[in-house]
C-alpha cells in the first residue's frame, strides 16, 4: 500500500482524533488540525503530536488566511495532498426560529464552507495527478431533517449536496468524493452543542416544549441500548482510504442503531438520482 498524505480536520476529540491515530497507524503521513493549540487545546493537541506520523496545525476553518497558511505548510513539506478529510463540525439544537441570522450563518461556515474552503484548495493537486480523495463526514440528518435540529440538518444537507454533484463532476479526473454518515455516538461533539440566540422565541413553543426533551432521552437511551462505538467511524474512514481508486461508494452510513433506514433512503434516492443523470445526457458519470 502506497503511503499517503492526508489532512484530517477536527482531531481534538472525537471522531477526528480516533481517525487521526488510525490512519497515523498504517503509515501515511497525517496533518492533523487543531483551534488553538496553545490554549484550550494545548493538551490534545501535545498528545497527538507525539504519536508516529502525525504533526498538528494550529488551524482555524473559518479563516481564509489560517487555512491557507496551514495548506501552503503542506504543499511545502510534501508536495502535494492524496486525502482531505472534513470531520470539523458543530450542532445547533433547539427550534429553528430560535436561530438569528447569525446563527444559522455560523452553523454554515463552520459545516459547509470551511470544508469546502479546503476541497477548493486539495482540488488542483489532486487533479494534476489524477488521484485523491475527499471525504466529508455528515450525518444521518444529512438525509432526514429532524425536528430540533433543523439548522444542523439543513448545513449537512448543503454539504451533502456539495458532496454529491461533485462526486460526479470529478470521478473521471481520477478524484473519489464520499460521504461518512455516522449516526448517534457518545463523543465529546455533544458537550458542544449550542442554541439558538433568540432564547424569547422558546417562550411561544410551550405546546411542545417536552418534546425536544424526549429527542434527547431517546439519544441517551440509544447509545446506552445500542453502545455505538466511535472507532467505527475511523474504521470506516480508513476503509474507505483503503479502497481502489474509483471503487469507493459515494455514501458509507455508520449507525448500529437507526442506520438502516437512512440506507434505504440512500438506495431509493440513488436509483431515481442515476435516471435523472441519464434523462440529462450525463450517463458518462455514472460509469
Amino acid at each position: 500500500m502506497s503511503k499517503k498524505v492526508v489532512l484530517i480536520t477536527g482531531t481534538n476529540s472525537g471522531f477526528g482524533w480516533l481517525t487521526a491515530k488510525a490512519v497515523a497507524a498504517l503509515g501515511h503521513k497525517v496533518y492533523a488540525t487543531i483551534r488553538d493549540t496553545e490554549g484550550r487545546n494545548a493538551a490534545q493537541a501535545k498528545a497527538l503530536a507525539a504519536i508516529d506520523n502525525i504533526t498538528v496545525l494550529d488551524v482555524s476553518l473559518t479563516d481564509d488566511t489560517s487555512v491557507r497558511k496551514a495548506f501552503d505548510t503542506i504543499i511545502a513539506r510534501e508536495g502535494t495532498i492524496d486525502v482531505l478529510v472534513n470531520n470539523a463540525g458543530a450542532v445547533m439544537f433547539g427550534v429553528l426560529e430560535g436561530a438569528t441570522t447569525g446563527d444559522l450563518q455560523r452553523m454554515l461556515d463552520i459545516n459547509v464552507t470551511a470544508p469546502w474552503r479546503l476541497m477548493k484548495l486539495a482540488l488542483p493537486y489532486m487533479r494534476k495527478q489524477a488521484e485523491g480523495l475527499i471525504i466529508n463526514v455528515s450525518s444521518g440528518w444529512g438525509r432526514f431533517a429532524a425536528p430540533f435540529t433543523v439548522a444542523y440538518a439543513a448545513s449537512k444537507f448543503a454539504l451533502e449536496g456539495l458532496s454529491e454533484g461533485l462526486h460526479y463532476e470529478v470521478k473521471l479526473l481520477g478524484v473519489d468524493v464520499a460521504i461518512i454518515q455516522p449516526g448517534t455516538f457518545p463523543t465529546e461533539m455533544s458537550q458542544k452543542v449550542w442554541a439558538g440566540s433568540d432564547s424569547l422565541v422558546a417562550e411561544e413553543y410551550q405546546v411542545i416544549a417536552e418534546i425536544p426533551g424526549k429527542l434527547i432521552g431517546a439519544i441517551g437511551q440509544i447509545i446506552e441500548t445500542a453502545k455505538p462505538d466511535p472507532q467505527d467511524v475511523a474504521n470506516a474512514i480508513v476503509h474507505l482510504i483503503n479502497l481502489p481508486k474509483g471503487q469507493r461508494p459515494l455514501r458509507t452510513v455508520v449507525d448500529p442503531s437507526t442506520g438502516e433506514i437512512t440506507k434505504r433512503a440512500n438506495d431509493a434516492v440513488q436509483i431515481e438520482f442515476e435516471k435523472v443523470l441519464t434523462a440529462f445526457g450525463m450517463e458518462k458519470l455514472l460509469k
